[in-house]
């Protein structure tokens, strides 16, 4: 028996390696990270996973058991997919329950291990697969439950999960829910799978759906409902791969399909220039805040490394009182304690990031090593009725100034004002637009009313730009741009950098979505042209959605742009090019 297994084992390989030999594959195969199990001491996995691996082009790598959380860091950003394999039951501890009588061996070292493989590869938006265990061990990860043994606490169950045939066999049929990536993967709605678990997801995580079962109800399949590339299968796929289930083997090629589409955006990030131009971080810098810690806010260094960001706009958002000199004052001071905050975050991280005041600043400091930290002004009331005060900011730094926020101030009138005080820009709006010219400070309008949007451009000698606006064509919020200011823009020579931020995007704020974010960025890039769109967040201020909520999730926009079709270099104007080369103009 055991040399007849050998020797199907060793065909099956020679004939996996011919069929290799006869795929057209890319040149660099994407690195998809297998997590391992731990008999006695030894991190090891079933030849079945890295061979499925192989035979679906790409390149398997087992990563060693340890609890060496930056080890397993470093290890996550090498990757460009990963599965999580099947193995000892999980500890109820993880789910806040009892161990019962019929729980079967665990593995804390195993536990902690994996559990700290998925929350890694969830920060880098490495796309995952679990099987088996790791199905369940993803759904405990991100918040769900288990059934610690399906016989004893789902006794009405009339199904045998732990079949006795072969693991190359499917026994159980499984049916899958329409239009489902589980579903659209396999090209069927039911399917005959394996079967070998006794435990199984009880209640699914909030981040997760539910989207296979058995004809019994256990589940046997989930995806993200957040648009993260996450998956988890009960079953296990790979060994009916090499049994020469074909069905099965798409799944995995799903896998490395995805894998290979996040290896070609990290390579295009190492090569292009990105940037996002607003967001509203500063605000919280606490006397405790940190920007090297990760979990600081939707801005941190850890999280612009993950994201592959190499710039970041921190905005000095200053709340409108009052037109009067004491809460104007105020602004004013409020303004100046915000840059200092910068300031002091910066000096904290000087290794890592470094103040940026120039187009030219951006590659200079990512060849350094150093995400570039620019600053900018969010609504002019801050910078009070004095001209000097913008002269005296742009000296410490400040590149842009967005004119207003969502009240009238005394440059112009907003587009969330309910009545018009100037019918555009004011007299002092006119001189802040001229000496912003003269200094070589970008102009913002977002959030400018449309009587304030169109003055500017008919008074500045130089392009303008929006740093965090939407398409009025798809949702009609106020802060959007109609498409005839998008022509305007464009035609002048500007930018409108588009904002994943649920207020601009869809009615239902809730279930503001990636695919929300990407139809406005390209409708912008229909109407303004590809020359003149960019990205500009809103990260705490508003900014966020499902697929892309913080400085890590921003190559996913990457993934959907090689999705779409765009090229490298296309990608690379949306992602800072077109910001740059506006830049330019502006300052010199």
């Amino acid at each position: 028996m055991i040399k007849s297994t050998l020797t199907l084992l060793l065909a099956t390989l020679w004939m996996g390696s011919v069929q290799a030999q006869e795929k057209v594959v890319p040149a660099a195969r994407p690195l998809i990270g297998i997590s391992c199990s731990h008999p006695e001491r030894r991190s090891s996995v079933n030849l079945t996973y890295t061979e499925s691996v192989i035979r679906a082009g790409g390149v398997p790598m087992m990563i060693p058991v340890t609890t060496d959380s930056l080890l397993l860091r470093d290890v996550m950003k090498r990757l460009d997919g990963i599965i999580m394999t099947g193995g000892e039951d999980i500890h109820p501890s993880y789910y806040g329950e009892e161990p019962i009588p019929e729980l079967g061996s665990v593995d804390s070292l195993r536990d902690v291990y994996d559990i700290c493989l998925i929350r890694l590869a969830r920060d880098f938006n490495v796309p995952m697969l679990g099987i088996c265990r790791g199905e369940q061990l993803i759904n405990v990860a991100f918040g769900g439950s288990l059934y610690q043994d399906i016989p004893s606490q789902c006794p009405g169950s009339p199904l045998q999960h732990q079949q006795k045939e072969s693991s190359y066999q499917g026994t159980h049929l499984v049916h899958f829910e329409p239009c489902s990536q589980l579903a659209k993967m396999i090209g069927h709605d039911q399917w005959l799978t394996n079967s070998h678990h006794h435990q199984a997801v009880k209640q699914i995580a909030p981040s997760l759906q539910v989207t296979a079962r058995t004809e019994d109800g256990v589940v046997e399949g989930f995806e993200s409902c957040e648009e993260y590339p996450v998956w988890g299968v009960q079953f296990h796929p790979e060994a009916l791969t090499m049994g020469g289930d074909s069905t099965a083997h798409r799944i995995i090629r799903h896998l490395v399909k995805k894998a290979q589409t996040f290896q070609l955006a990290k390579a295009i990030h190492s090569r292009i220039l990105s940037i996002d131009t607003h967001t509203d971080a500063p605000l919280e810098f606490t006397p405790t805040f940190d920007l090297g810690r990760r979990e600081a806010s939707q801005v941190s260094l850890p999280k612009m490394e993950e994201g592959y960001l190499d710039g970041q706009y921190l905005a000095c958002w200053v709340r409108q009182k009052a037109l009067d000199e004491e809460h104007t004052r105020e602004a004013m001071r409020r303004v100046e304690e915000l840059m200092s905050a910068i300031e002091q975050q910066i000096a904290r991280h000087a290794d890592r990031c470094a103040l940026a005041r120039t187009a030219e600043d951006l590659p200079r400091l990512k060849a350094e090593g150093k995400k570039a930290i620019y600053i900018g002004i969010e609504n002019g009331y801050g910078v009070g009725t004095d001209l000097d005060v913008i002269r005296r900011y742009h000296e410490r730094g400040v590149t842009y100034i967005t004119l207003c926020h969502t009240r009238n101030n005394a440059i112009c009138d907003s587009s969330s004002d309910t009545t018009q005080l100037w019918g555009g820009l004011s007299p002092y709006g006119r001189k802040v637009v001229k000496l912003m010219n003269k200094l070589g400070m970008l102009i913002d309008l977002s959030h400018a009313s449309e009587s304030t949007f169109w003055e500017v451009l008919k008074c500045s000698k130089r392009p303008v730009f929006a740093s965090h606006s939407s398409a009025k064509a798809l949702f009609g919020h106020d802060r959007n741009l109609t498409d005839e200011q998008m022509r305007a823009l464009a035609r002048q020579g500007g930018v409108i950098q588009v904002c994943p931020c649920p207020d601009f995007l869809r009615k239902d704020l809730k279930n503001a979505t990636l695919t929300d974010f990407m139809h406005h960025l390209q409708h912008a890039i229909e109407v303004a042209g590809i020359d003149h769109v960019g990205i500009g967040t809103d990260f705490d201020g508003g900014g966020g959605v499902k697929g892309c909520n913080g400085d890590n999730d921003l190559i996913n926009i990457t993934v959907r742009l090689i999705e779409a079709g765009y090229t490298e270099a296309e990608i690379a104007k949306l992602w800072g090019g077109n910001f740059l080369r506006l830049m330019k103009q502006v300052q010199q």
